[in-house]
């Protein structure tokens, strides 16, 4: 849908007053296509944030695409805004981002709406709770340990063996995650985590430490309505080793959903939502195929970060915004086109997390570079994360990379040379001042 029709809808929809609802919360980033897809679906927008102010770090909401945005930054205003959604008899509540998860639970239930409810929350935000529930329910999954303290965290390594992952038990997008094989650097890891803030502007109040998966790691992003999955994609990712021993996203691979491991590792994930409780919605999981099979990393209840809908609608047939819509506003076409079904990969695929050596304020952006990119006959769009004055430094994780480029052809060698291209066009993008 075109701005241009975005707008006439939302025109001719305020107008009246009897139009259903979807309530979706915090929609950042991606979360921003649910708002569009409820809309395309016949449904007003009701966008709930669950903080006093928007979080700056994240790409804001398209507040201006919503019917009204309801602040519910503390436990003490849930009554009060339960009584106003309650009013506009909603269909629906969805978290937009990983912030949204635990308060769209809970909206749900409180308003007798289809969703995950709140008994299993924790098992869908913390880390640490996540790994524990699916090793009770005899899925495999890495050895953890959570703790205040550095020194009991390079202590359990010592005991456990390196190399371990250590990182923030809630944060997302591989925030503050270090792959460490000393002691020494298990506890600097961990005094920087617990001296920071994590991607939703809350203090780390522990670290997790867990032992190292050995594989190639996998994105799952699925859609559910009673418990009946669509798989919506699957994608390897490939990362680069930075000069400080750091893995950082580099492109993700569309995968042939009949070639393995995407069988084994679909039905893997199917398990793991079914213990974590996730019935309902959205969810984007990480899983690395060890020797042993494969073991979850983590699994948020929400859109995939990256998704982009006419990219996805290119590659895949279906965007995972669009099939969350249509099965909150019409389930019984969801189970009839989607339910117990998976992706259909319609061409070759990459999306490509740019690194940068840059170190300084971004003064410019060139045009000039990006038109360059887009002349690419597989690019199919290119996200700027930086606008002149923001700082920009070397890529150590996915929030410092600075650039998001699509990339879709039929023809996998095209898309490996316009890849190939881009390394040489990327660090002309942003003209930078130390």
């Amino acid at each position: 849908m075109s701005p241009q029709d975005r707008a006439r809808v939302r025109s001719e929809r305020r107008q009246r007053t009897d139009a259903p609802y979807a309530v979706v919360v915090d929609a950042y980033a991606s979360g921003k296509y649910l708002i569009r897809a409820f809309a395309a679906s016949g449904l007003d927008v009701v966008h709930v944030q669950s903080s006093p102010r928007l979080i700056a770090s994240l790409m804001a909401p398209v507040l201006e695409e919503c019917r009204s945005n309801v602040v519910c930054a503390s436990d003490g205003d849930i009554d009060a805004v339960v009584a106003e959604l309650a009013g506009l008899r909603p269909v629906a509540v969805v978290a937009g981002a990983e912030l949204g998860v635990r308060l769209a639970d809970e909206l749900a239930e409180r308003l007798g709406l289809p969703g995950n409810g709140t008994a299993l929350s924790a098992t869908r935000r913390d880390k640490y709770v996540m790994i524990e529930t699916l090793r009770r329910a005899g899925l495999r999954c890495a050895e953890q340990h959570v703790t205040k303290r550095p020194a009991d965290a390079s202590a359990w390594a010592e005991r456990s063996g390196f190399p371990v992952v250590v990182k923030p038990i809630s944060s997302s997008g591989a925030d503050h995650v270090y792959i460490c094989r000393s002691a020494g650097q298990v506890q600097e890891a961990a005094v920087r985590i617990l001296a920071a803030k994590d991607l939703f502007e809350q203090a780390n109040s522990a670290v997790l430490v867990q032992s190292y998966l050995e594989g190639t790691e996998y994105a799952v992003d699925t859609v559910s309505s009673e418990g009946r999955r669509y798989v919506c994609g699957v994608w390897e990712y490939q990362k680069q080793m930075t000069d400080e021993g750091r893995r950082v996203y580099d492109r993700n691979v569309l995968c042939d959903p009949e070639a393995p491991p995407v069988p084994e590792v679909a039905a893997y994930v199917d398990q793991v939502q079914g213990a974590l409780g996730i019935a309902f919605g959205a969810a984007h999981a990480e899983v690395i195929v060890t020797p042993d099979g494969p073991a979850l990393v983590e699994i948020a209840a929400r859109l995939n970060g990256g998704m982009d809908p006419a990219f996805h609608d290119r590659c895949l047939g279906a965007n995972q915004a669009d099939v969350t819509a249509l099965a909150y506003a019409r389930p019984e076409q969801f189970r009839e086109r989607y339910a117990d079904r998976v992706y259909r990969k319609r061409c070759a695929a990459i999306v490509h997390h740019t690194s940068t050596r840059h170190d300084g304020v971004v003064q410019e952006v060139d045009e000039a570079a990006l038109k360059q990119i887009a002349a690419l006959p597989s690019v199919q769009s290119t996200v700027v994360k930086l606008a002149p004055g923001r700082r920009i430094r070397p890529t150590v994780d996915l929030p410092t990379s600075p650039l998001r480029i699509y990339l879709a052809a039929h023809d996998e060698a095209r898309l490996l040379a316009d890849y190939a291209a881009i390394q040489d066009l990327k660090e002309q993008v942003y003209r930078v001042s130390r």
